[in-house]
């Protein structure tokens, strides 16, 4: 039995930022005005500087940009779609550098993109879920998941990875056999197939991300940061899965501080079936 107090998870309250801290979060929240209160609680709970969020399921024009700027940051860049995807990055800090990203040829909503002070790039990213068939010839979507994920091989691959950065999201890929609740029962199902572990590893060799969280808690420990609505009783049985995730390039690497998934998160009312992942970076170079 894994040592509670080793693992990163956290039920309520975080530890205070320390100072020279950069505090980064990331959250699936599946649809920003629906859950606006629940990003409050995100923001009071973690003292982030930077939240990154995915599942916005907001156009630009109705994306709740003023009640966000209230809750304290007022730095943001968003871009959605009607009902689904849709990202954004809100910060305390100012945000430079503004962009968006294409991948496989979809002109949809899955990458925004920011400079923070100090020059550190910040990638938010939501991966397509990929449907429930596990087969590409049968499955566009799965075929879609596929071949955005050599997309984002390639083009991490043959990118600078010298640079501070950033890469964070709903990646909807549970890489390891610990990210998992069964291995053996997940390898045919769409999140834990052979096809979309190898392929995230790929991403991950090609430019040299660390992963941060497996930085700190290794294997063998467990860890989840999604739990099917599916599920009433998701404590009790903690069928979960790893699909939300921070990476860092090199230099960022030697910076990691602490890593925490806000499980917690799970239970409030109408609650997202993805929990925050939150990390902090030591802001001086070192």
């Amino acid at each position: 039995m894994t040592d509670p107090d080793l693992l990163p998870y956290v039920e309520r309250a975080l530890p205070p930022r320390p100072t020279g801290i950069l505090r980064v979060a990331t959250w699936n929240i599946n649809s920003v005005r629906l859950r606006l209160k629940l990003l409050a609680e995100l923001a009071t709970l973690s003292d982030a500087d930077v939240i990154c969020l995915q599942e916005t399921k907001a156009t630009n024009d109705v994306f709740p940009s003023a009640a966000i700027a209230e809750l304290g940051y007022p730095h943001q860049h968003f871009q959605g779609d009607k009902g689904y995807n849709g990202v954004a990055i809100l910060s305390r800090l100012e945000l430079n550098g503004h962009g968006r990203r294409l991948w496989a040829g979809r002109e949809d909503s899955r990458h925004v993109e920011a400079v923070l002070p100090g020059g550190i790039e910040l990638h938010c990213v939501y991966v397509p879920a990929g449907g429930d068939v596990p087969d590409p010839a049968v499955n566009e979507k799965f075929a879609h998941k596929l071949d955005f994920l050599d997309h984002l091989a390639a083009y991490w691959g043959g990118a600078d990875a010298s640079a501070a950065r950033i890469l964070v999201g709903d990646l909807n890929v549970a890489p390891l056999e610990t990210d998992v609740w069964s291995h053996r029962q997940l390898l045919d199902v769409v999140s834990h197939t052979p096809a979309e572990t190898t392929r995230f590893q790929a991403i991950m060799a090609g430019h040299g991300w660390v992963d941060a969280l497996r930085a700190l808690h290794p294997e063998p420990q467990r860890v989840y940061s999604w739990w099917s609505y599916r599920n009433r009783d998701w404590r009790g049985s903690d069928r979960g899965r790893r699909l939300d995730h921070v990476w860092l390039t090199q230099p960022l690497a030697a910076r990691l501080r602490a890593v925490y998934v806000l499980k917690g998160a799970r239970d409030w009312q109408q609650a997202s079936d993805h929990v925050p992942v939150i990390v902090d970076i030591d802001q001086a170079r070192r």
